[in-house]
């Protein structure tokens, strides 16, 4: 048996029996090829086997995890499930009434809004906003293209729409935690699961043209009462507010990218950068770059999460020196 071979077996097997559990990161290239000692590409080999069986699947920002196997590629969980949203916009004066929808078949659900936002989202998670259509959306739900136009007026409206399901999927708790710190972490690390369940809702927002969305309006509110009364002027809050929303947005941005660039290239941004390691060694001449080449040689383990901790803690620290408390 040739050696990667052994090693896919090997890691199915963990697989197989539980030890690594769905949603469990698997080794990266560079950790197969120290664990077994083999060549990157034979360890790139071995992940591409192990995805084209379907026991892995690759997150962006994460590494290759273990797949789940209980439901469809791309299926929303049921906790995910679009809440109600708000009736469609009236019929501007004048404008012609859409056509009517075809009758539902016995037994068949009924076309509401809650039902085409579900849809849309689900299409966005699975492949991205470029996807999304109304044609798509119609397709999805077995109905006619024009019949969605008596729930939503437009594709605009079905994504303000959607981005209010989306928020509205991860509630801030009733009773906030004591200190500002404590408030102040607990809405970002929810804005950054919103963030992760959706990739498409950090591009779809918009900071200086900020869209109305009654279920993100809680995590302004929330992050104002956390500093209030903490010796900072209403303008100084107000932009703290922002700049911990941008923060989360901003490394979220890379989500979507990603996958896109997946899709593309059919790479994994760790094999893509694997495959960039001779050009790079090249480039890296250590008489010039002796910290970069030392830490290329060393490798880093990049991902989105981690930079994200590690600049959230950052950034509250600077906001306690702001407000005089030692971080």
């Amino acid at each position: 048996m040739e050696r990667y071979s052994q090693i896919v077996a090997e890691l199915r097997g963990r697989i197989e029996s539980g030890r690594l559990a769905p949603g469990d990161r698997v080794p990266s290239t560079r950790e197969i090829t120290r664990e077994w000692g083999v060549a990157m590409a034979t360890a790139t080999r071995v992940l591409t086997e192990l995805r084209t069986a379907g026991l892995v699947r690759a997150v962006p920002g994460v590494g290759t995890v273990v797949a789940a196997v209980d439901r469809p590629a791309g299926a929303a969980p049921p906790s995910e499930a679009a809440p109600s949203a708000a009736p469609a916009a009236p019929a501007r004066r004048g404008a012609a009434a859409p056509p009517a929808a075809p009758r539902p078949q016995p037994g068949e659900p009924a076309l509401t809004p809650e039902r085409i936002v579900a849809a849309a989202v689900a299409v966005a998670d699975a492949e991205g906003l470029a996807a999304l259509s109304m044609r798509r959306v119609a397709a999805e739900l077995g109905a006619a293209t024009m019949s969605l136009y008596r729930h939503v007026a437009d594709k605009e409206d079905l994504l303000f729409r959607m981005l209010d399901a989306a928020f509205a999927g991860h509630p801030l708790p009733a009773d906030p935690p004591p200190g500002w710190r404590e408030r102040l972490d607990l809405a970002a690390r929810r804005l950054w699961a919103a963030f992760r369940r959706h990739p498409w809702l950090a591009s779809a927002m918009s900071l200086t043209r900020p869209q109305p969305v009654a279920s993100a309006l809680p995590y302004t509110e929330w992050v104002l009462a956390a500093l209030e009364d903490r010796g900072l002027d209403d303008q100084t809050v107000f932009t703290a507010h922002l700049v911990l929303l941008n923060y989360v947005r901003g490394v979220a941005l890379n989500l979507e990218l990603e996958r896109e660039a997946e899709a593309q290239t059919g790479q994994t941004s760790e094999e893509w950068m694997d495959a960039q390691e001779d050009e790079l060694s090249v480039l890296l001449d250590p008489a010039r770059f002796p910290r970069l080449a030392a830490m290329a040689s060393a490798g880093y383990d990049f991902q989105l999460d981690g930079l994200f901790e590690f600049g959230l803690a950052r950034m509250l620290d600077g906001l306690a020196v702001l407000i005089g408390e030692r971080p």
